[in-house]
């Protein structure tokens, strides 16, 4: 990626349509003043003085600038990274050192300033090559949500930085299992999570999606332990202790991944393959063999996977996302191992990502939505290529409807694709805005200039921008010399705008919809007003798309007797679909159905994934049953991912939490 410091003529141009783009003063402000960032420990606005700053808060966030970051972007940019870390199970600590290579963007000699997050930093040394002398640093002050910039006096003309340092147990971005909270039971277990700006806490760099590095790294284990990374890993490498792994593709430090624990390798075709506990091994093969296919089928419309191969760690259920695109090896979920493939869309979504947010990247989280709205329609279309237009109608609407769940209970600000995230955590960003909405709006255009085109143009689209990281406004002016300039009786620039920079879905939007959910809506129907029993519901070629279509459209209040014939007749409290048995404790939690309870607790405590955890607490708060999610909450909070812990005991305990 060439590091873009100015605006472009052409992108300013394009930003002077987009709501105006100020190009900074000089290169030592292109990113925020170093000096500002070192004497506050907060990102300064670019090119903004301390006299204007309440003026730059009221103003729209300026392209390009990435206010979740310390780090003096302007002056350096990281290209390479080496690792040497060793896994401390018992301390639960990671030690070792991180060796930066940078290029210079300024003829002067500021500090370098590096995102850091309790990290203990023990020595840095500076220099060109293997000639590296220890030199001076400090630890600026420490923001709750960014962490603690790290400031370096660099000897004049340096390009290399080696840090000493280890993490803290607590470290936001690591979880560290104990061995009965493996399958296996024997081992314990570490795998980290940098998404979105938790890879500062395992390693001292700059943490900004904006700035792609090639790296390195010597893993050392306890040799039992199999150590795998968003890397070219060996399946058939020796359990010796020692791991070594190289990522020649340059990637934003939020896919920098590292997992160790009792792990195996089993192929299901060419260049893909699952590593999983042995416990996990065959059935995650089985469920998710179609992985070639969909990468063939991906390559077919969209271009060649560019990065070798595309393998699948399956991690421990405390994971807290369903899955993370690290490239080379996604993290997957054991949530998703229903027996039936019934929800491997989230393989089909983390395969995506190879194109859109691996490939082409937002370059700060307000630009999310260039990552997770177009990986959403990506997603459905593999979905559509290899499991048909009816599975394919049957995730658009279920996407649809999610949408509209999200839009009901979030303020107008949280509605914008390009949502404003100055001052806050930037885990904020996540929710079905920049994925349903960015894909619903991407299904417009299809719809507008026709499928064929828009695969042309999405083609071209990632071949354009390539091992880049981009903003909306380098989209908008994308847009401005492709599909505005070839279609412009078909598509309207105002309408584009309105939705990527307002809250809500435009007039007339596209409303996917499924002929296998309208048949639904008389039956559940039916049974609502008492015409027909549970048992004379026909459900033997019900999909899982179909049950949670049923259950999520039911009203809030049923009675107990109906509650207790549902489930009687379908077995719903110990339903072995997750997707399913979801959507029945939300049921069951907001009518107080005592039966599904003792399943409820043991869901909240085996499982860590926040799609299903925040919903539930947040349901069992706003039913007036706080006291019961604390002590479930309590309870598991040992086994939960720190990010869990920190998003759930809001909703518990209030914003204030820890």
């Amino acid at each position: 990626m060439l590091p873009r410091i100015l605006c472009t003529t052409l992108l300013c141009s394009a930003l002077a349509l987009a709501g105006g783009c100020s190009e900074p003063e000089s290169d030592d402000t292109a990113n925020g003043s170093v000096d500002a960032q070192a004497e506050t420990g907060k990102p300064e606005t670019a090119g903004v003085g301390d006299s204007q700053s309440r003026k730059a808060a009221q103003a729209a966030p300026e392209s390009g600038v990435d206010y979740h970051s310390f780090a003096n972007t302007g002056d350096y940019r990281v290209e390479h990274l080496d690792l040497d870390l060793k896994v401390d199970f018992g301390r639960k600590v990671l030690e070792g050192e991180a060796v930066l290579d940078f290029k210079r963007l300024t003829k002067k000699n500021p500090p370098l300033v590096l995102d850091t997050r309790d990290l203990k930093i023990e020595q840095v040394r500076a220099g060109h090559g293997s000639e590296l002398k220890p030199v001076k640093f400090s630890l600026g002050e420490t923001d709750p949500d960014l962490g603690t910039p790290l400031k370096i006096q660099l000897p004049k003309n340096a390009t290399r930085v080696a840090i000493q340092y280890e993490t803290s147990p607590g470290a936001s971005g690591v979880q560290w299992l104990e061995p009965q909270q493996t399958a296996g039971g024997e081992h314990p277990f570490l795998f980290t999570q940098a998404q979105a700006i938790h890879a500062r806490s395992f390693v001292p760099l700059q943490d900004s999606p904006q700035v792609r590095m090639t790296y390195e790294a010597t893993i050392r284990t306890p040799e039992e332990l199999r150590a795998v990374m968003s890397a070219n890993n060996d399946p058939d490498a020796e359990k010796d202790g020692v791991y070594e792994f190289e990522m020649p593709q340059p990637i934003p430090s939020y896919l920098l991944a590292l997992a160790v624990g009792d792990l195996e390798f089993k192929p299901m075709g060419e260049r893909t393959g699952v590593y999983a506990e042995p416990e996990l091994l065959d059935a995650a093969a089985a469920e998710f063999e179609d992985t070639e296919s969909m990468l063939e089928a991906t390559e077919q419309v969209y271009g060649p996977y560019r990065w070798d191969r595309y393998d699948l760690l399956i991690l421990p259920p405390s994971f807290p996302f369903g899955g993370m695109e690290n490239p080379r090896l996604s993290f997957i979920t054991p949530t998703v191992i229903a027996g039936d493939k019934s929800l491997v869309a989230l393989i089909a979504h983390e395969l995506a990502h190879s194109w859109s947010g691996n490939l082409v990247t937002n370059a700060s989280w307000r630009d999310l939505w260039l990552n997770e709205g177009f990986t959403t329609y990506l997603t459905n279309r593999i979905m559509q290529n290899i499991y048909g237009d009816q599975r394919y109608r049957m995730e658009m609407a279920l996407g649809y409807d999610d949408l509209q769940a999200d839009l009901e209970d979030k303020e107008a600000r949280d509605e914008i694709m390009a949502i404003d995230l100055r001052g806050r955590d930037p885990d904020e960003v996540f929710s079905n805005i920049p994925y349903e909405k960015g894909s619903l709006f991407l299904y417009e255009l299809e719809q507008k200039i026709g499928r064929e085109a828009f695969d042309q143009f999405l083609l071209d689209y990632f071949n354009n921008f390539a091992f880049e990281s981009i903003t909306t406004e380098d989209f908008l002016a994308y847009l401005q010399k492709t599909l505005l300039k070839e279609y412009p009786e078909k598509l309207d620039e105002e309408r584009i705008r309105e939705w990527i920079f307002e809250p809500g879905i435009p007039e007339g939007a596209p409303h996917p919809q499924s002929d296998a959910f309208s048949k639904i809506d008389p039956v559940r129907q039916q049974w609502l007003d008492g015409e027909i029993s549970a048992e004379e519901i026909d459900t033997s070629e019900w999909t899982y798309h179909q049950w949670k279509y049923f259950l999520d459209g039911m009203p809030e209040q049923l009675s107990d007797e109906q509650l207790k014939e549902l489930d009687s007749t379908f077995n719903l409290t110990q339903s072995k679909n997750n997707e399913i048995a979801f959507s029945w404790l939300m049921i069951a939690v907001r009518n107080d159905y005592q039966p599904a309870f003792e399943r409820l607790e043991s869901f909240l405590t085996e499982i860590g994934r926040n799609k299903f955890l925040r919903p539930l607490y947040r349901n069992l708060v706003e039913s007036g049953k706080q006291e019961m999610a604390a002590e479930i909450f309590e309870k598991a909070r040992p086994g939960y991912h720190p990010l869990t812990v920190k998003v759930n005991s809001r909703i518990i305990y209030g914003e204030d939490a820890g």
